[in-house]
């Protein structure tokens, strides 16, 4: 059983646990959480400038990446003025010592099989290439063109044969497919073979673009779509045939934490399901998974995410540059965690998930 996350241990001075959700609820978390900020047992934490953080959720663009999403009209903002000078700053800032690198939606899943290939093969070289230039300070997981099976399977072996990536980044879908779908199972199989890292990140699912005018898909359906390839995952069998895939989810699971009563009940209500994962070990399977802080270093994410999974499946992360890194320390500084569990969020869980402890 995963041990539950209690604001308030080692703390004598703390509301108790069901005061301090009633007050958190009441009064907001920034007026009920810095009291807590340390544990009585262990020393204060820390400054800023002085912390060593590993995060697992940081984007970059290759150059010759960028132009073509810029010709197709798909580059964001915060691509377009990104610089390896403004990770580099941000890092600094809040201490973050070692990020693994990675593109965002779109990845390398628009135009033909040969445009996703070169898409995947840029983006992978120049992840390498930074961490050859700055070994001490990034890493990077690898894109594939998971539409095209076969050119996913020589970029997985490109990619962490000859470039040394430290794992595998996926979107959670792909042309309205999850990742549990049948036409990716080669690819995760073998992923599975090679016991890698899989880092997946949301994206605007087929099915619901522009749903509400002015809302982007980021505010909702990012969230909800990581729970649908969770769903996926579970229920097609791939999590169980698939254990040596350790994955790691963003944003806390998304919408996953607030749903999990409707996933244990879910193999009850379809018994074609139940032969595949029953109902009791949906739980288990949820927390053999990792889940990133990017976005979620909240009250409202962590508490739900952590009242499901042990600290020690939880990892930093931030979605720069869609958010800093500085903005996420502090939100993890004013959660209440000891000193020992904020160490393992901000660094100790990645490192010995990427065989760096």
């Amino acid at each position: 059983m995963a041990q539950r996350f209690h604001p308030q241990d080692g703390c004598n001075q703390c509301t108790p646990r069901r005061g301090f959700l009633t007050g958190l609820l009441a009064a907001g978390a920034a007026a009920v959480l810095p009291s807590c900020a340390t544990s009585s047992k262990d020393a204060p934490l820390p400054s800023v400038a002085k912390r060593s953080l590993v995060d697992v959720h940081h984007h970059v663009w290759a150059p010759a990446f960028l132009k073509e999403l810029e010709t197709r009209k798909l580059a964001e903002p915060p691509a377009r003025n990104w610089s390896l000078n403004k990770t580099l700053d941000d890092m600094a800032q809040a201490g973050v010592t070692y990020s693994i690198t990675s593109p965002t939606t779109p990845a390398a899943s628009f135009g033909d099989a040969a445009t996703m290939r070169a898409m995947a093969r840029v983006s992978n070289e120049y992840g390498a290439q930074l961490a050859r230039d700055y070994p001490s300070q990034f890493g990077f997981f690898a894109t594939l063109p998971m539409l095209d099976v076969d050119g996913a399977l020589a970029e997985i072996a490109y990619s962490v044969d000859v470039l040394k990536a430290n794992g595998i980044a996926m979107l959670t879908s792909y042309d309205g497919k999850w990742l549990g779908d049948k036409a990716f199972a080669p690819i995760m199989d073998e992923i599975n073979r090679r016991k890698l890292v899989v880092y997946t990140h949301p994206s605007n699912p087929k099915c619901c673009g522009n749903l509400q005018e002015g809302v982007p898909g980021s505010t909702i359906e990012f969230a909800t779509d990581t729970t649908r390839t969770i769903t996926s995952l579970l229920f097609s069998g791939t999590a169980t045939r698939c254990k040596d895939i350790k994955f790691i989810f963003s944003h806390a699971g998304g919408t996953m934490p607030f749903l999990v009563e409707r996933l244990t009940m879910l193999p009850k209500l379809n018994a074609n399901f139940g032969k595949i994962l029953p109902s009791d070990q949906v739980l288990p399977t949820l927390r053999s998974f990792y889940y990133d802080t990017a976005q979620a270093s909240h009250p409202g994410a962590l508490l739900s995410l952590l009242n499901l999974v042990d600290v020690s499946q939880v990892v930093f992360g931030t979605d720069f540059p869609y958010r800093t890194s500085l903005d996420h320390v502090k939100g993890l500084m004013a959660m209440g965690f000891s000193m020992n569990d904020l160490t393992a969020i901000e660094s100790r869980n990645a490192q010995r998930l990427l065989g760096r402890a």
